[in-house]
């Protein structure tokens, strides 16, 4: 239970869901990373480059305001295998495209407006990291 962090979770959820409901009511936009992310680089060039640099440049600082603010540094645990690190990008960016967003954008936004093409994406996402997680902590070791 080491691991159990009801309040940061609690703090982190309201943060995101309030991120999501600001950039909707500001920009009539819906929350999906994976969409701003892509939308900063050509062809698409448009007059909201800065809302999607600076939305994206709070997510980078976000862990420093967290050690600002609670004293603590965050723990983050990242493979060092550069390969694996790869692969897992490219995964990601391809269930991203072929799910036509990403966990932001259907889990935060898409399951809020009940879209039912985010339930079923929300739905396969997490089935998948579950069975990913068994076949690797279970099967591989």
């Amino acid at each position: 239970m080491e691991n159990f962090t009801p309040w940061s979770a609690l703090s982190g959820g309201l943060l995101i869901g309030l991120s999501a409901v600001l950039l909707m009511f500001f920009e009539g936009r819906i929350a999906g990373i994976s969409g701003i992310v892509s939308r900063l680089f050509p062809p698409h060039s448009d007059n909201r480059f800065l809302s999607r640099a600076g939305f994206v440049l709070g997510l980078l600082i976000a862990p420093f305001l967290y050690m600002l603010f609670s004293g603590h540094t965050p723990i983050i645990s990242v493979s060092s295998d550069p390969v694996l690190m790869i692969i897992a990008g490219l995964l990601v960016g391809f269930g991203a495209v072929l799910g036509s967003g990403c966990t932001s954008g259907h889990g935060v936004c898409g399951i809020s407006r009940l879209s039912p093409r985010s339930l079923l994406a929300t739905t396969l996402f997490m089935a998948a990291g579950f069975i990913t997680v068994y076949i690797m902590r279970h099967l591989i070791g």
